[in-house]
């Protein structure tokens, strides 16, 4: 265990790290299972690894890794399956990049969600009408590309509020010594 003054700064980076973490479960610029993970590694760390230990850091890792992955995999899916270009895509993410920043100062955590599905999606008609697309075949890009996108955001916020029960659990509530 770190010495006391050291440790309560420690054990602050490691909260605020947990809660910008939660933030990024719902903002998609933000990494959020990543910083969850990073903050239990460094409260872990100030509580010299007795009550959190790699085991438990390895799960955690493993839960950061599907995370990252089921977010690819669901955007892939939903991108491939509309047949949409990489310019739309590229759209796709810059208009919700815009909605999601935009929303977040309207209605906090909420807007973001709501302000990055319809960014994005405005991203993506204007892409698809800018290359000459039929209106019909935009909107289905658009609802295709959102839907996937936001079941990668629900299995990843899902995912994060699972990390930080598992952190909870076995920094305070796990019977010491099991």
């Amino acid at each position: 265990m770190l010495h006391e003054p050291l440790s309560s700064g420690v054990m602050v980076l490691a909260y605020a790290l947990m809660i910008l973490g939660l933030i990024g479960a719902v903002l998609p610029v933000l990494p959020g299972s990543l910083l969850i993970w990073l903050g239990i590694l460094v409260w872990a760390w100030a509580d010299g690894f007795t009550r959190i230990g790699w085991p438990t850091l390895l799960i955690l890792g493993g839960i950061v890794l599907f995370t990252w992955i089921s977010d690819r995999l669901f955007s892939a899916l939903a991108t491939r399956k509309a047949g949409a270009s990489w310019k739309t895509v590229l759209a796709a993410f810059v208009g919700g990049l815009i909605g999601g920043l935009v929303l977040t100062g309207v209605l906090p955590v909420v807007g973001t969600l709501i302000g990055a599905a319809l960014g994005a999606f405005a991203g993506i008609v204007l892409a698809e009408l800018l290359q000459q697309r039929p209106l019909d075949q935009a909107f289905r890009f658009g609802v295709g590309y959102c839907l996937g996108a936001l079941a990668a955001a629900l299995i990843n916020l899902i995912l994060c509020l699972a990390m930080l029960g598992i952190f909870v659990w076995q920094a305070f509530l796990a019977p010491s010594g099991a």
